[in-house]
């Protein structure tokens, strides 16, 4: 359940357009405008400007592309984001994050990487080179 303060912030564009509830499956893509909230699980893709709520019943194994995710449930997948990550106390999360804000609070699990930045979310992800060695191409 999303604290008051989370509901406050931006309530104006936070009505919510969709809702998967607890309970419910959905396999494939997902794309939407505005914000949806997820209690069920999904697996596949989701791809928004909009904003994706992770309730924390929720079950997501997905590539995830949105303007900002709340997440108080669990996300095993890779989560680009071009306003912000906010993993609330209780989210798994598995998998990258990119996105220029992230928010971690106390209790999170949290098994990835992260990339931060003004220019996180456009670079290429780079494979991760062992320290002191270069790439010689081959």
């Amino acid at each position: 359940m999303l604290r008051r303060d989370e509901k406050e912030k931006g309530a104006q564009s936070d009505e919510i357009m969709a809702f998967l509830g607890k309970g419910t499956e959905f396999k494939g893509i997902i794309t939407y405008s505005g914000t949806v909230r997820i209690d069920g699980k999904v697996e596949g893709e989701i791809v928004t400007q909009g904003k994706l709520i992770v309730g924390e019943t929720a079950v997501i194994n997905a590539e995830i592309s949105a303007g900002t995710v709340i997440c108080g449930g669990k996300i095993s997948g890779n989560i680009r984001a071009s306003q912000r990550v906010h993993l609330l106390s209780k989210a798994m999360m598995t998998g990258s994050v990119n996105t220029p804000n992230l928010i971690i609070e106390e209790g999170v699990s949290f098994n990835g990487k992260c990339e931060m930045g003004k220019d996180a979310v456009l670079a290429e992800v780079q494979p991760l080179q062992p320290v002191g060695h270069e790439s010689n191409g081959s």
